[in-house]
């Protein structure tokens, strides 16, 4: 919700040095936070470096981000 967070693709490769396709996703976790200015929980689907952000700019700064994006906390 808050950086955006898409699978980046790659290859897996053998022993054989053979190619196939893979995926990396991205480590989502779903978190819940007080909102002190609603009075409420908000639950966020966040990645491990959405997490990190929101303890740095704060859980109020982070929302408004997500609201400003359009999604609906």
């Amino acid at each position: 919700m808050l950086t955006s967070a898409q699978p980046g693709f790659g290859n897996n490769i053998s022993h054989s040095h053979r190619r196939t396709s893979r995926r990396f996703n991205p480590n989502i976790q779903s978190k819940r936070y007080w909102l002190p200015s609603e009075g409420r929980h908000v639950r966020l689907r966040l990645s491990t470096k959405g997490i990190k952000t929101v303890d740095t700019i704060g859980v109020e700064a982070a929302v408004a981000r997500i609201r400003a994006r359009g999604v609906r906390v």
